[in-house]
Order: structure tokens, then sequence, then C-alpha cells
């Protein structure tokens, strides 16, 4: 099975008509170097928003950055290390000169695949700090831009997982960030006044460079092939049978800042093939 990460063609993108849709309007994307974060701010850029990526690897943001602005986007990429609260802040602070900043998605994340007795408490801090504090301190810095705005109005989305709905094994800490991503959007909306919505989108594996990653660690540990980990482990709960592309993932948040889901508050979108709902 072909795992590579996708190219993206404008075709593949979800165009909405909203009249939030525009280039006065910042959507910030963390995660923005690779994969899914790559895909939406492709996708937010294509969409007429102006969007700022944001990630540690700077020579991949900037790809990133030139793939948007080769479709006709306006795409700002910075440069920030997630875990430490003074680039964040610095972050926001220049996309906030940009426009009124409006969205949200909080996506970068890393993986660690070992058994709780064994998960060396250092990772289990990173993964804490970057996957689940950082997406609040974004929140936490945005939201007031949101409010103080004339319709007070902005959409929060993050990346979730199935793991924010069942736990599989050797991922203990990835499967309690992806939970408390969900309890954030739900927190998030219920102070929102349904002016500001959250939500989170969960996923089965995606056609990734971190999915890609997990194979060879899986297959180590379960004592099985390559082959196998992607057949019987990651696929073999779902009902259709390939990873979904970033790209298929990216257009679930549009359409979640659309005016088109302005009923999106709180909630899941589970795009996960039948994993967790069908046995």
């Amino acid at each position: 099975m072909d795992i590579r990460e996708p190219k993206i063609s404008r075709d593949e993108i979800l165009l909405l008509p909203d009249d939030r849709f525009h280039p006065d309007h910042v959507c910030i994307v963390t995660g923005a170097g690779t994969g899914i974060g790559r895909a939406t701010a492709i996708a937010a850029a294509a969409n007429n928003l102006m969007t700022v990526g944001i990630d540690i690897n700077e020579t991949e943001g900037k790809r990133t950055q030139k793939m948007a602005r080769e479709m006709g986007g306006q795409m700002i990429f910075i440069r920030a290390d997630l875990t430490d609260d003074d680039q964040t802040e610095h972050a926001v602070s220049e996309a906030a000169k940009l426009g009124a900043v409006k969205f949200l998605v909080n996506i970068a994340g890393i993986q660690h695949i070992d058994s709780l007795p064994n998960f060396p408490m250092e990772k289990y801090d990173q993964m804490q700090r970057l996957m689940l504090r950082a997406p609040f301190f974004l929140s936490k810095l945005v939201i007031p831009h949101m409010r103080k705005r004339k319709d007070g109005c902005g959409v929060i989305g993050n990346m979730a997982s199935i793991h924010a709905h069942i736990c599989t094994v050797n991922k203990p800490v990835y499967n309690i960030v992806k939970f408390g991503l969900r309890a954030l959007a739900q927190s998030i909306s219920a102070e929102g006044e349904g002016n500001i919505r959250a939500f989170t989108i969960s996923t089965g594996f995606v056609k990734t460079t971190l999915a890609l990653n997990q194979i060879p660690t899986q297959a180590a540990q379960r004592g099985i092939t390559e082959e196998e980990v992607v057949r019987d482990v990651m696929m073999g709960k779902s009902r259709i049978k390939e990873m979904m592309s970033p790209i298929e993932v990216a257009n679930l948040f549009l359409f979640g800042f659309s005016r088109f889901a302005r009923f999106l508050i709180g909630g899941d979108l589970l795009f996960d093939g039948g994993v967790v709902l069908t046995y």
C-alpha cells in the first residue's frame, strides 16, 4: 500500500461561498509544515483567508507558504516552537497585525509509541505541552481578538483522532491528549455563547509522514511485518481499506469554519471509515 503523502491539487480543495472567507480575516494553522497542517493552510488560503502557518520546521513551513501562494492564496509563515510561551505569543501578535483573527486550527503534534510502564516522562511532558497545553494557550490568546471585533465571532478547530474515542495499546499519551482536545473544544463552546465555537475532527490514519513513521516501530513492538501493520493494525477495523488524504481532512476544517456549520458547537466530526461505530 502506498502511503506516501499525496500532492495537493486545487480541484481537491473544498471551496465554499462564505462572507467571512476574505483576506481581512486571519486563519492561524499550527503544524503547517507538513501533512494535515500543510493541507489545511493551503485550503484556507485557497478559500481567500489570510492564512498564518506556524511550525518549528522553517524549511517545510516556507515550502507550504510557496505552495499556497502558487494556488493564488495569501499565506504568511511564522517559525515558532509552540512549547515556548514567548514564541507562541509573538506568533499570535504578528498574525493579529494582518487582520481580524477569526479562525484557529490546532494540528501540531508528535507521536511516541511505548507501553505506559516504559513511557519516558520527558516525552510525556513534551507531548502534553505541544498537543494540549499549546492549543489551550493559543485559544486563550486568540479568543480576546475574536471578541473585540464587532460581531464577536470566531471558530477554533482541533485535530483529534479515533484516539479521542477509543484507546489503543502503546499510545497512552496520544490517547490522553486527543481526549483532552475534545474537552477543550467543548469548554470553549460552553463559554462562547454561540458566537465563539469550537469543534474537533476525529479520523483514522491519514497519509502523512507521522503515520508512515509509526509503521517500523509498530512492526517491531508487535512482532509482525510492516505490511501487516498497515493492513491489520492501521486499516484492520476500517470499512474503507485506504487512508484518508491530508486534503480530505483539511476540507473538514474549512466546512467546520463555514456558515454551513453554524450548529457545530463543541461537536466532533468523526470521519474514521467506521472504526469506532461499526463492528
